[in-house]
């Protein structure tokens, strides 16, 4: 017995090891945490259960044979943040590079699927080159059960994806799959292939940082959702993350106590919209002075920025957030906002968290670059998103509503549960000018008359009151009162009930 304690406390260290004292010692210098360090950091303390800690690969190719590190390169288990259990696995890159074998995805899959069965959240902290080449075929396999997976736990769990490091090949597709994505500045990249084969096939010459930075995905692609300086603040702020989401697609979404007042008024947003129609306001100033205690977790704040998403609470009750920025734009929507917005929705309403939604929009991006690359299809994306949600939703609109824009932010005829709008609210087919350019275009060489009709068209159109005779709009509400009549609003919606007609699935403009 003793002999067998001996060297289970032997496997043990081994596998607490990892690849080294020198290889951690090196992802020290790089400014980066261990596997084991990340998840004692991202879990509550002393709440771990590791599994699988003892498995190791099957290969014997390629002197693979005279390496056997416990463990394949992979912590696994589960634990909680906050008292709340997740699920986590941990690539480590001290072992074999962090490449994915055989053994290392069935680890990874052993706790997806535990998850799914009781309903929890699953987070990957990934820091992988990738498939491991001398096992061929069977790390591709490897990487085809995780995908398998992502695919089934989607909609069911949530699945959150921390890039810590080298995310190259297969690497990248099981957190593209997932519900959101982190990254850490400086020391995170995801590409399908490195900088190397880049330069070979195309004959251009990129950085990895300019090819698949932090930086690069959270502002050009949109692959990532938010980049973090290091390793410890990515955790910390995952931690708080989570604390927005539910365990399942089978539970609400984790309340919070506050002392924020639910019927709080702030006077200041009574002047916010600007009495020019054309000036820019920041539309972040009415979320947070809206949302509880003025905290507002935004996600891809970089990148689309003619939109703004994020997750906040309202009396204690988490919600997501989708807002028109002004500021940037002139709030119009466009390919990247819709799609941003679209997959925002979605997983809302997978996850049976309300909708709130701020509308100031002009309209869809004119233009070539726009109409060639697909706009018609990719904004159709949101209308489809918004159309198809059942979770309460909430819309406000503070100034401009136009056109196509105005059906497809959250509008009464998407099945908008409650409609306000702000007194400063324009709610037309297209702006004043343009209208009138068009019915009176036999007078647009009349200046005088055609500033007459522009005044007209303002008077009849430019105000919430004709969407408002119809029943599109519910309410005409002071700004101030915002916070108090969207509190009374979900309230109200707590035991909403509502089901879309049965099919296998929908058929989404991709």
């Amino acid at each position: 017995m003793q002999e067998i304690i001996r060297q289970l406390e032997e496997k043990r260290e081994a596998a607490r090891l990892g690849g080294g004292q020198k290889r951690i010692d090196s992802q020290h210098a790089k400014g980066k945490l261990t596997a084991r360090e990340r998840i004692e950091l991202f879990l509550d303390p002393d709440s771990f259960e590791e599994w699988d800690m003892f498995k190791e690969h099957r290969c014997h190719d390629f002197g693979m044979g005279n390496q056997f590190i416990p463990g394949d390169g992979v912590v696994t288990g589960y634990g909680t943040v906050n008292g709340r259990l997740i699920f986590v696995f941990s690539q480590d890159f001290t072992v074999f590079g962090g490449a994915l074998s055989e053994a290392h995805a069935e680890k990874i899959c052993k706790i997806m699927d535990h998850a799914m069965k009781v309903g929890a959240p699953v987070v990957g902290l990934n820091d992988s080159g990738g498939a491991r080449i001398q096992e061929g075929v069977a790390s591709l396999g490897g990487y085809a059960e995780v995908f398998q997976r992502n695919v089934m736990a989607s909609g069911v769990i949530p699945q959150i994806s921390l890039i810590m490091g080298p995310c190259a090949g297969g690497a990248v597709y099981s957190p593209a799959m997932t519900d959101f994505i982190f990254m850490v500045k400086d020391s995170s990249y995801m590409f399908v292939t490195g900088p190397e084969v880049v330069k070979t096939v195309t004959h251009e010459e990129v950085t990895a940082e300019e090819l698949g930075g932090a930086v690069t995905h959270t502002t050009k692609s949109g692959v990532a959702d938010l980049a973090f300086e290091n390793d410890v603040e990515a955790l910390m702020m995952l931690r708080r993350f989570v604390g927005f989401l539910p365990a399942s697609n089978r539970q609400s979404p984790p309340t919070q106590p506050t002392r924020d007042p639910a019927d709080r008024l702030d006077q200041s947003l009574d002047t916010l919209v600007p009495v020019n129609p054309n000036q820019p306001y920041d539309m972040k100033e009415l979320i947070i002075k809206t949302v509880d205690d003025c905290d507002f977790f935004e996600l891809q704040p970089d990148h689309a920025k003619n939109i703004i998403i994020g997750f906040a609470r309202m009396e204690g009750s988490p919600v997501g957030i989708v807002a028109n920025q002004p500021l940037v734009l002139a709030g119009c929507l466009d390919i990247k906002s819709s799609i941003k917005a679209a997959r925002f929705v979605r997983f809302c309403d997978a996850f049976n968290i309300p909708v709130i939604t701020f509308v100031d929009v002009p309209g869809f991006m004119p233009g070539t670059a726009q109409e060639y690359s697909g706009i018609i299809k990719h904004g159709a994306k949101l209308l489809y998103a918004y159309a198809e949600c059942t979770v309460p939703k909430v819309t406000l609109i503070t100034r401009k509503a136009y056109g196509g824009a105005y059906d497809v932010m959250s509008s009464k005829h998407l099945r908008g549960d409650v409609n306000f709008a702000w007194p400063s609210a324009e709610i037309a087919v297209m702006g004043p000018k343009g209208a009138v350019e068009i019915i009176f275009r036999e007078e647009k060489n009349d200046p005088a008359k055609l500033a007459g009709r522009e005044a007209e068209y303002k008077a009849k159109f430019a105000n919430p009151f004709v969407a408002g005779a119809r029943g599109f709009i519910d309410d005409v509400i002071m700004p101030s009162e915002t916070r108090k009549r969207i509190c009374r609003s979900l309230a109200m919606l707590r035991e909403k009930k509502l089901e879309n007609p049965w099919r296998k699935h929908g058929n989404i403009p991709l």
